[in-house]
């Protein structure tokens, strides 16, 4: 490896809402994620709704809330 190219590599810590999840390395002391093993439905098989842009608001916004309705 070539001196002084590379980014430092130190001990990360991972959030997930506020506490830590997991320590490893990388080039950031800390990572703030939305998702991980323990929060995601296909590990802890419970489904939970994050809605974190407004697009369900958004969505019936645009299309007046009666979208799925069937037309005559």
């Amino acid at each position: 490896m070539k001196k002084g190219i590379h980014p430092a590599f130190r001990k990360c810590k991972v959030f997930h809402n506020g506490e830590v999840v997991m320590e490893c390395g990388a080039t950031v002391p800390e990572l703030h994620v939305e998702v991980w093993s323990g929060s995601h439905p296909f590990f802890t098989g419970k489904q939970s709704f994050v809605d974190a842009a407004g697009r369900v608001e958004k969505f019936q916004r645009k299309f007046g809330g009666n979208y799925f309705q069937k037309k005559k």
